[in-house]
């Protein structure tokens, strides 16, 4: 089986995630797609995260009805912060009869050369790009690289959370699932 790992701290999970997610599994060939919570990006700050369970328990809540789509917590029993290429050196002895692939925005993969090992990850494993705009992808770095031109929204987490400290309605932006458990628990209230 191909499975597309898209890894995030999806703080919290949206319509955009889902979007990518979905078309990954049902417009390429992969066959699943594993939506892989990250406690802590080595990359971004940590203050402003929604504890790493209730983020889990969002994701898993956007995806329930979707039988392509899987939220994994695999990160959170490995050592952090969480480095992209130690979790699929993990997830490939834990199931060596799967073929990982990383899902990615242009943009992150712009960044690739900062990451861990990136090298070793290039030289291992698919990487499927979705254009993020202003990100066009130049170099591959040597990797084996497919670049998909997924349907974009320009909507991210960060604005999310701003909104629900606002006051502001954030409804279609996220499931209506995670908006409502958002609300009643007063998540990213401040």
């Amino acid at each position: 089986m191909k499975i597309g790992l898209y890894f995030g701290s999806f703080n919290p999970i949206h319509t955009g995630h889902l979007i990518i997610a979905s078309f990954m599994a049902y417009h390429t060939d992969l066959d699943k797609v594993w939506l892989v919570v990250s406690p802590h990006n080595p990359l971004k700050a940590s203050s402003s995260l929604l504890n790493e369970h209730h983020r889990f328990h969002l994701a898993e809540m956007a995806v329930q009805d979707e039988p392509r789509l899987r939220v994994s917590n695999i990160e959170f029993s490995l050592p952090r912060p969480s480095f992209t290429i130690d979790t699929l050196t993990y997830m490939t002895e834990k199931f060596p009869t799967q073929q990982f692939v990383v899902i990615m925005g242009s943009d992150s993969f712009q960044n690739i050369p900062r990451w861990k090992n990136y090298e070793q990850l290039l030289a291992n494993y698919e990487i499927y790009i979705y254009n993020r705009p202003g990100h066009e992808v130049k170099d591959t770095y040597g990797g084996k690289v497919t670049v998909v031109d997924a349907p974009m929204l320009d909507i991210s987490s960060s604005n999310i959370r701003k909104w629900i400290q606002e006051g502001k309605s954030v409804r279609y932006m996220v499931p209506d699932t995670v908006w409502k458990y958002v609300a009643e628990n007063n998540y990213y209230k401040g």
